[in-house]
C-alpha cells in the first residue's frame, strides 16, 4: 500500500452498530491495559488510532458503513462508555424479538395457546429504558430499519410489532447467514400483511365463502356421511391457490402435491377443479356411514376395488388463456396420511429430470415443485416425515425444496397436543433439516397469503423447503358422526360461539369499506346456487353407478411375451466396453483384478456370475433406449460387495460409472447410495416410476428383512395401488433372502409377507437359482414398462448364491432363450420307462434348491432314480400350466414334496399348499419338508444352523416316504 493510499485507509469502516461498539470498549482497553488487547487488534490501535466515537450527535452513529470511512478519519470525539452498553444491549433486545418474538404472537384463532415468558422481549430485562431507546440512533440497532424509523423507541416498538402479529417468524435456526438475513429483511420490510388489490380481496372473499358454503352443503344434504371437513383451517384452499400460481408464474410444469383426509374433498373440488356434481354424485351412491363406523370400510369402485373418496386423487391442467401453463397432480393416499409425502417427492424428482440421454439424468428443479400437507399431530409424530425431510440436501433425492403446509387443528383425532408431541410447536421438527418456518393465524387471510409469497419466493432464490405452519381449529370432530365435546369441552364451547374465517373478513372488509353488505349477500346468493345447481343435474342424471377403469383380469397376463435374449456377439462388445477407464483414472488393484475377470467371462467354457449378468442386463436395457434408476443403502458397491456399478478413483475419490460412457447407451443411468431408510426411500422409488413409468426404478434393500420397515409402501401402494387407484408402477425391488446361518434378521426377506399379499395379477414374486434367470427376468421387466402388462417385481436376491459356481450360466444361455418360471432340472423327453420309475418330484425354489443339487452331485445318479426336482423361478403369479405339465410326466408319482428352508408358518408352503393339492394326482401326496412352526425366523447359532440345513437336505432325498416333515427339537 502506498503511503498515500494508507493516509486514505480507515480500517474502521468495516465496523458500525455494535460491531464498532465492540472494537471502541477494546480501545478503552487498550489505553489502560495494552497488552491485554489481542495483539492484531493492539496493532490496529497503535497504526491508526482511535476508532469513530459514538456520540449520539456524532456522524458516525448514522452513517452506513459506505459512508463512515471520512467520519473515521476525523478526529475521534469523547468515548461514552454506558452509551457503548446501552447500544450492544438494545442490539440484543433486537435479536432477542426476532428469535423469540413468535412467542407473543397472536397465532391461536381460539386464544388456547399458553401465556408467553415475554421478558426476553422487554426493555427492562437489558437495563433500557425508553429514554435510553430514544436516546440512541435506529441504525445502530437494526440495520433494516426503514427512513421513517430514526430512533431506538421507534425501531423496537415497530419490531416487535411486526414479530408478534397475526404471523410468527422462526428464522434463527438458518444456518446460511445470507438466507437469515433476506428473511429477516423480507418479515420487516413493511409489505407485511400482503398488500391486496380491492378485486384480490373480493375474490379472496368469495373463495372463503366457497369453502364454507360447500362444507356446509354436504353437512346438511348428506346427513351422517364422512367428509373430514376443512373448517377451521379454510384458509388452506387460498393458500394453495396462491401457492399454485405463483409456482405456475415462476416455470414450474408440474406441481405434485400430496395431502390427508382433512379438506381434502374441498381441495380437490376447489384446487383441482373436481366438479361439484362428481363429489355429490359419490356421496349420493355412498352407504349410509353410520352402519359402517370403520374409516375406508367401503367405496365407490374404481380400479378393480376402488377406495372412499377421500383417498382419491386428481389431475387439472392449469391454463392462461388457450396455453397449459402447468399441470398439478394430487396424489392418491391411503390412510396412512404421511407416507405419501415421498411418493410424491418422487413425482417431483421425476418430473424435473431429462432422462433422454446417456449418463446421470439431467435434473431441472424449476421444472417441479412438490407441495406436502399435513397434519399437526402427523408431522411431529410420524417417523416418515423426518425421513422425507431428510431428503432436503442429499444429491439422488433432493428437488429443488418442497413447500410444507400444517394444516393445524391443534388436534390428533381426539388428542391434545400436549399428549402428542413433547416440542413447543409441531413444526419444530423442521428447525433440524434447516427449514424456515412461519406460524400464521388461520383466521387472518391476508397474513396468510403474504406467508405464501414469502416461502415461494424463499424456495425459488434458494432451492430450499419451507413450512406453513396454518394454525386454525376443528369445527367437528375427527368425522362428522363424531362429538368432539365428550375430549375436547372447553374447546368445542369456544368453536361453537367462534364465527367462520368468511365472516370475520367480510367484516374486515366492510368496516375498512373494501365491499358493502349486498355484495357480499350477493356472493353468498351465487355461491349456494352455484352448489344447488349442481346437486339438481346430479339428481337428474340419477341412476346406478359404474364401475370405472380396469376391470378384473385373469391371473396371468396377456400378450407376447418380449424378446430378452441378446445376440452374443453384441454381449461381447458391450461387457469390452464396460471394461474401459477414463483416462488417468486409478483403479483400485484388488478390484481391476476381479473386474477384469469378466474380460473372457462370455467364451466358450466360461461363465457369467449374478453380478455380471445384471451389469450385462442394464447395459442391454440402456441400449434399447431405457432409463434406469438404481437405489439402496449400497447400491453403487452391491452389500456383498459384488456389483460395483460406481468406481471410485484411488487417487482422488473421483466416482465413475462405466454405464456413463457407454456406446450403445440411449438413455441415462442413475445410481444412488440410500439414506439409512427403507420407508421414505421406497415411497420416494415408487412415486419416481408412477411419474415416469418409462424408467426401470429399482430399489435394494440391504438385507430383505430391513423392508419389513417399508411394510406401509407395499401393503398400501405398491401391492394394491392398481387395484384401488388403477395406478401403474414396475417398480422393481431387491430383497436378499437365504439362510446361511447369520441370524435372525439376515436371513429372510419375509417371502410369505409377498405371497399373502399377491393377488389380482397385482405382481411378479420371484426366487431365482441362476444369473441367466435374473438377466431375462431384469430384461422382461423393463420390456413390459408403459404397457399394459406392467407389474411390480418382488425378487428374493441371493446371498452367498452370488458367487456360488452353479449359479453362473454359459454365454450360450444369455443370447439364447427366455426367462422360464420353472426350471425342470431332468429331461421332459425321458423315456417312459424312466419316468416311470419316479415316485418323488421335489419343488423348491432359491438357494435351498442349490443346496439340494449340492447333495445330488456328490451322490450316485442312479441312486435316485425314484426322484426329480424342478426349481419353482417364478412363485407368483402361480405357474400353473408349467408345473402341471411337469407334474403329468409320471405317471407313477406318489409324492409332491415341496422344500424349503424357512419355517413352516414363513416362506412359500402355505401359498405354494392349497396351489399344489389342486394340480396334484389323486394317488399322489403333498407333503412339506422344512423347519418347523417358529416365531423367529431362523437360529441365531451357526451350528444349529448347519444341522437344520443337513437334516432338510437329507429327509428330501431320503428314498423312504416322507413321513414326518419336520425338525423336532
Amino acid at each position: 500500500m502506498s503511503n498515500h493510499d494508507e493516509r486514505n485507509y480507515s480500517p474502521w469502516q468495516s465496523y458500525y452498530g455494535p460491531n464498532l461498539g465492540y472494537v471502541q470498549e477494546q480501545y478503552e482497553r487498550f489505553l489502560t491495559e495494552p497488552d491485554a488487547v489481542e495483539a492484531t487488534v493492539r496493532e490496529l490501535f497503535e497504526r491508526f488510532g482511535a476508532p469513530p466515537a459514538v456520540s449520539i450527535g456524532a456522524a458516525a452513529n448514522t452513517a452506513k458503513p459506505s459512508e463512515q470511512q471520512a467520519a473515521s478519519s476525523a478526529a475521534p470525539g469523547p468515548i461514552d462508555s454506558n452509551m457503548l452498553k446501552k447500544v450492544v444491549a438494545a442490539h440484543q433486545l433486537m435479536l432477542n424479538i426476532r428469535r423469540y418474538g413468535h412467542l407473543a404472537a397472536d397465532i391461536d384463532p381460539l386464544g388456547f395457546s399458553p401465556a408467553a415468558d415475554t421478558k426476553l422481549l422487554e426493555p427492562e430485562t437489558f437495563g433500557l429504558t425508553q429514554a435510553d431507546l430514544a436516546s440512541i440512533p435506529a441504525s445502530l440497532i437494526w440495520d433494516n430499519a426503514p427512513a421513517s424509523i430514526s430512533n431506538g423507541w421507534e425501531a423496537i416498538s415497530r419490531l416487535r410489532e411486526i414479530y408478534t402479529r397475526s404471523a410468527a417468524y422462526e428464522f434463527t435456526h438458518i444456518h446460511d447467514e445470507n438466507e437469515r438475513n433476506w428473511l429477516n429483511k423480507q418479515a420487516e420490510s413493511g409489505s407485511f400483511p400482503a398488500p391486496l388489490s380491492a378485486r384480490e380481496r373480493s375474490a379472496l372473499l368469495e373463495r372463503l365463502l366457497e369453502v364454507e358454503y360447500f362444507e356446509n352443503f354436504l353437512h346438511r344434504t348428506f346427513v351422517g356421511q364422512k367428509r373430514f371437513s376443512i373448517e377451521g383451517v379454510d384458509m388452506l384452499v387460498p393458500v394453495l391457490d396462491e401457492i399454485v400460481r405463483a409456482v405456475a408464474h415462476d416455470g414450474a410444469n408440474n406441481i405434485l402435491m400430496g395431502m390427508a383426509h382433512r379438506g381434502r374433498l374441498n381441495v380437490l373440488t376447489h384446487v383441482l377443479g373436481k366438479p361439484y356434481e362428481k363429489i355429490f354424485s359419490e356421496f349420493h351412491h355412498a352407504p349410509n356411514k353410520e352402519l359402517i363406523p370403520s374409516e375406508g370400510s367401503m367405496g365407490l369402485n374404481y380400479g378393480w376395488t376402488g377406495d372412499v373418496k377421500y383417498h382419491l386423487g386428481a389431475d387439472r391442467a392449469i391454463k392462461e388463456g388457450e396455453t397449459i401453463r402447468a399441470n398439478l397432480t394430487l396424489a392418491n393416499n391411503p390412510s396412512h396420511l404421511e407416507f405419501v409425502n415421498p411418493v410424491v417427492e418422487g413425482f417431483t424428482r421425476a418430473a424435473q429430470e431429462d432422462r433422454s440421454k446417456p449418463g446421470m439424468p439431467k435434473q431441472d428443479s424449476s421444472k417441479a415443485v412438490t407441495i406436502c400437507v399435513h397434519g399437526d399431530a402427523a408431522f411431529i409424530g410420524e417417523g416418515i416425515v423426518a425421513e422425507t425431510l431428510n431428503f432436503n440436501k442429499l444429491q439422488g433425492y433432493h428437488n429443488g425444496g418442497t413447500l410444507h403446509i400444517i394444516a393445524n387443528n391443534r388436534l390428533g383425532f381426539t388428542t391434545n397436543s400436549i399428549d402428542s408431541r413433547s416440542t413447543h410447536y409441531a413444526s419444530d421438527l423442521a428447525k433440524g433439516f434447516d427449514i424456515p418456518i412461519v406460524h400464521v393465524n388461520a383466521d387472518e387471510p391476508e397474513a396468510c397469503l403474504a406467508a405464501v409469497r414469502l416461502a415461494c419466493e424463499y424456495r425459488l432464490r434458494y432451492n430450499k423447503g419451507f413450512v406453513i405452519d396454518l394454525i386454525g381449529y376443528r369445527r367437528f370432530g375427527h368425522n362428522e358422526m363424531d362429538d368432539p365435546e365428550v375430549t375436547q369441552p372447553l374447546m368445542y364451547t369456544k368453536v361453537r360461539n367462534h364465527p367462520t374465517v368468511s365472516t370475520l373478513y367480510s367484516e374486515q372488509l366492510k368496516s375498512a369499506k373494501a365491499i358493502s353488505e349486498e355484495q357480499v349477500e350477493e356472493l353468498r346468493q351465487r355461491t349456494n346456487g352455484k352448489l344447488q345447481a349442481a346437486y339438481d343435474a346430479m339428481k337428474a342424471k340419477e341412476g346406478e353407478p359404474k364401475l370405472r377403469g380396469e376391470q378384473r383380469k385373469s391371473e396371468l397376463p396377456s400378450g407376447e411375451e418380449a424378446r430378452t435374449a441378446v445376440p452374443l456377439e453384441t454381449l461381447r462388445e458391450i461387457n469390452l466396453e464396460l471394461l474401459n477407464r477414463p483416462e488417468g483414472f486409478t483403479e483400485y488393484t484388488k478390484l481391476q483384478r476381479i473386474l477384469q475377470r469378466r474380460a473372457s467371462a462370455l467364451n466358450d467354457g466360461e461363465k457369467v456370475d449374478w453380478a455380471h449378468a445384471e451389469s450385462l442386463a442394464f447395459a442391454t436395457i440402456l441400449a434399447d433406449g431405457t432409463p434406469i434408476r438404481l437405489s439402496g443403502q449400497d447400491s453403487e458397491r452391491g452389500t456383498f460387495a459384488h456389483r460395483h456399478i460406481m468406481l471410485n478413483d484411488n487417487a482422488t475419490a473421483a466416482k465413475f460409472s462405466p454405464l456413463h460412457m457407454l456406446p450403445q447407451a440411449k438413455a441415462s443411468f442413475a445410481v444412488h447410495n440410500s439414506p439409512l431408510s427403507e420407508t421414505a426411500v421406497l415411497g420416494f422409488e415408487y412415486g419416481y416410476n408412477v411419474f415416469a413409468p418409462e424408467t426401470f426404478v429399482i430399489w435394494e434393500a440391504q438385507y430383505g428383512d430391513f423392508a419389513n420397515v417399508a411394510q406401509v409402501i407395499f401393503d398400501q401402494f405398491i401391492s394394491a395401488g392398481r387395484a384401488k387407484w388403477s395406478q401403474k408402477s414396475g417398480i422393481t425391488i431387491l430383497l436378499p433372502h437365504g439362510y446361511e446361518g447369520q441370524g435372525p434378521e439376515h436371513s429372510s426377506a419375509r417371502l410369505e409377507r409377498f405371497l399373502q399379499l399377491s393377488a389380482d395379477n397385482n405382481w411378479t414374486v420371484a426366487n431365482l437359482t441362476s444369473s441367466a434367470q435374473y438377466f431375462h427376468l431384469l430384461r422382461k421387466q423393463a420390456a413390459s414398462l408403459g404397457t399394459e402388462q406392467v407389474r411390480p417385481l418382488v425378487l428374493m436376491a441371493p446371498k452367498s448364491l452370488i458367487r456360488n459356481p452353479r449359479v453362473a450360466s454359459h454365454g450360450a444361455e444369455f443370447s439364447e432363450g427366455s426367462f422360464k418360471p420353472v426350471l425342470p432340472q431332468f429331461s421332459l423327453t425321458e423315456s417312459k420307462d424312466q419316468k416311470d420309475k419316479v415316485k418323488r418330484l421335489l419343488l423348491c425354489t432359491g438357494k435351498v434348491a442349490i443346496d439340494v443339487e449340492e447333495a445330488l452331485a456328490s451322490s450316485n445318479a442312479e441312486d435316485f432314480e425314484w426322484l426329480r426336482v424342478a426349481r419353482v423361478e417364478q412363485l407368483y403369479p402361480f405357474a400353473h400350466a408349467e408345473i402341471e405339465r411337469i407334474v403329468k410326466q409320471f405317471d407313477k408319482l406318489e409324492e409332491i414334496v415341496w422344500v424349503q428352508e424357512e419355517p413352516q408358518n414363513m416362506g412359500s408352503w402355505s401359498f405354494m399348499e392349497p396351489r399344489l393339492r389342486a394340480l396334484a394326482p389323486k394317488k399322489a401326496a403333498v407333503r412339506y419338508v422344512g423347519r418347523p412352526d417358529r416365531s423367529s425366523t431362523a437360529s441365531g447359532h451357526q451350528e444349529v444352523h448347519a444341522a437344520e440345513q443337513k437334516w432338510i437336505i437329507s429327509t428330501a432325498l431320503n428314498g423312504k416316504p416322507v413321513e414326518t416333515s419336520l425338525i423336532r427339537g
